[in-house]
Order: structure tokens, then C-alpha cells, then sequence
């Protein structure tokens, strides 16, 4: 059976939880409109446009997105547009639709995209929107299965190269590994039992995207994925993820099994690279592998990870001077979370 919304709001026993869905107030009343709108109040993002991308079946990044673009929006000042996975039949946020996420041309006249989506099918018309802002010298956010956004499957398609497991000549790896720097490998943490620490990859603590942040700061309980280092040339790792022996902040790093040393190497879980598609025009790519939401306690939680998303976004438009010395990032509204929503249904 189709799940339209994995948690309801009776299973969300963190605190920060009574926020994350404060965004349904936002989505819009319109017959048809199957977005949510944060307009930017004041700072130093007034007028800057970010569009999340959002359709994922397994970390649910439609609570999480909006959560984090409602912070931008009256925090930072961002213009915000979050587009949901819409089962074409109800109109409801469907995060098993994988060949639908309405309003893409909202990325058109967008600064950033952030994509937290997985293995989605989109049909031509719907892709279009997506490369074309990737060839646009726009900045891109990647989050956790962003590696694998797409997989197009036996299907025909025009943006097949794009797909995970591509291994057209110069797209091997498909979008992830050619645009983020990395495509789906496999886990390096154990799935729903190891949690991450994240540590400064070395000569990383000045960048600015740590700004506000120490190093071991950050904890989230989904795992450390693998990916093949070298990372692709050009692009900087920021934090790696120490694997733990556990799902609490304070367990210890997981010890070795045999020859097998899950801490050496640690592999990295943020990173930023430069993508240049065919106008020649660059953009700025910040990836995470972290972000999901899992195990009861989701990565949003953390609210030094919150600070990184935050400072990615600063960093994605060229606004990286801006970025405050400890960016404020506590989250807006209240609890409004349910199940089955149809976004024109929701009413402020």
C-alpha cells in the first residue's frame, strides 16, 4: 500500500519534532499548487531564491526540507520553494511517486537547488528543469541519497546518463558521481546500528561552511556511506565520518574486526567541488551524506548539522562573507504534521 507520509505525529518523540512540520501552515491553499512557499523575511539572503528538490522513501526529507527552509526563510532572509514527490491520482505528498515532483520551473529563476531525492524516474519535460539549472553556474546542494537521485531503469529516457549506476563514457556514476562527487557505493557504518561523528577533515577547520561549528560537534544517527576515494579531482572534503560502536553521541568509535577497520580510513560525509556542464559556466557543490531521519532521533536534531546546511546555503550563492559566527538556527513554529495531506487542502 501507498504511504503518503512515513511518521505521524504521535511517533515523533524528539522535541525538535514539535517543529519540523510547522511548513504546513505554508503550503498553498491553490487548487493545484503542490508546493510549499517560505517568503523571506529580513537578511542577508533577501532576494536570494533556494528550491528544494524533495522525494525520497526512506529518510524523510519531506519533513526534514521544510523544516530547514522555514530556518533560511525567517532566519536568513532566503526565498524558499520546497517541491514534494505528488501521487498524480490523490494529490497527495507520496514520497513511493517516483516519476513526479510538480513545479520544477520554480528552479528556472532559482540561486540554489538543494536535492534530497532518491532513485526518482522523472519524465523528460520534468529532468529538463533540473539539468538545465546545473549547466545554469548556480549553486547545488546535495543531501545523503542525493547520490543516487535518479534511476531511470530499462525505460527510455533522454537523461538516462544521469541515472546512479551510469556507465555512459564521461557520466559513469550518473549525476551524483559527475555533478555531487560521488554516486550510491554502499554503507560503511552497519545500517540502523552505528551512528557518525563528524571530525574536521584535515586543513578543513577555516572554511567557512564550519563557521560556528567544533570539531566532534556533530552527531547523527544514520551511518556513514562508503565512497571511492579518491573523490573525483577539485573537490575538498570538510568532514569525515567516524563511525561509532553505537546509536548514542557518546559511544565509542567502533573497533576493528579482523582486518577490517571502519575508522581507517574514515570516509568523508561533506565535501564541496565545482561542477561545470557544457555553458561552461561553474557552480559551487556542496554534498552531505549525512541528513537523514531515522532510529527515532533524526539527524536534525543536531543542530551543529543544522549550522552546516545553513552555512552551505550562504556559501552555494557567494555569500560566504556573510556568514554569521555562529549562524542562528533554532527552528520556527509549531508542530502541524500529519499523514495523507493534500497541499491545497492545508489552510494557515
Amino acid at each position: 500500500m501507498t504511504t503518503a507520509l512515513h511518521i505521524q505525529t504521535t511517533a515523533l518523540p524528539i522535541a525538535l519534532w514539535t517543529f519540523a512540520s510547522a511548513w504546513l501552515c505554508q503550503l498553498a491553499a491553490v487548487e493545484g499548487q503542490a508546493w510549499a512557499t517560505f517568503p523571506g523575511k529580513d537578511g542577508p539572503g533577501k532576494g536570494k531564491q533556494v528550491v528544494f528538490v524533495v522525494g525520497d522513501d526512506e529518510y524523510r526529507s519531506e519533513e526534514g526540507m521544510p523544516l530547514l527552509a522555514r530556518i533560511l526563510a525567517e532566519r536568513h532572509g532566503f526565498d524558499c520553494t520546497v517541491l514534494f514527490a505528488i501521487n498524480k491520482v490523490t494529490g497527495v505528498i507520496d514520497t513511493d511517486t517516483l516519476d513526479n515532483i510538480p513545479g520544477l520551473e520554480a528552479l528556472d529563476h532559482a540561486d540554489l537547488m538543494v536535492m534530497f531525492t532518491r532513485f526518482r524516474a522523472l519524465p523528460d519535460a520534468q529532468m529538463k528543469h533540473i539539468i538545465d539549472f546545473c549547466d545554469s553556474g548556480h549553486g547545488i546542494i546535495g543531501l545523503r541519497t542525493a547520490t543516487h537521485a535518479f534511476n531511470f531503469g530499462a525505460g527510455e529516457s533522454a537523461y538516462r546518463k544521469y541515472g546512479f549506476n551510469s556507465h555512459e563514457a564521461g557520466w559513469e556514476g550518473g549525476w551524483g558521481r559527475q555533478v555531487l562527487g560521488e554516486t550510491w557505493v554502499a554503507h560503511w557504518g552497519d545500517h540502523g546500528r552505528q551512528s557518525t561523528r563528524g571530525l574536521f577533515s584535515p586543513g578543513a577547520a577555516s572554511s567557512p561552511l564550519l563557521r560556528g561549528i567544533a570539531d566532534g560537534e556533530i552527531w547523527v544517527t544514520t551511518d556513514v556511506y562508503q565512497v571511492s576515494l579518491p573523490l573525483p579531482p577539485g573537490t575538498t572534503p570538510l568532514v569525515l565520518g567516524q563511525v561509532l560502536a553505537g546509536m548514542k553521541p557518546d559511544d565509542a568509535p567502533a573497533a576493528a574486526r579482523g582486518s577490517i577497520d571502519k575508522n581507517a580510513p574514515m570516509m568523508p560525509v561533506a565535501w564541496t567541488r565545482t561542477y561545470t556542464g557544457p555553458s561552461g559556466r561553474p557552480s559551487r557543490v556542496f554534498t552531505t551524506t549525512m541528513g537523514g531521519g531515522m532510529a527515532g532521533r533524526p539527524d536534525w536534531d543536531c543542530e551543529a548539522l543544522r549550522r552546516l546546511l545553513v552555512n552551505a546555503v550562504y556559501w552555494g550563492v557567494g555569500l560566504e562573507d556573510a556568514i554569521p559566527a555562529k549562524a542562528e538556527v533554532a527552528p520556527v513554529g509549531a508542530n502541524g504534521f500529519k499523514r495523507g495531506v493534500r497541499p491545497q487542502d492545508v489552510r494557515p
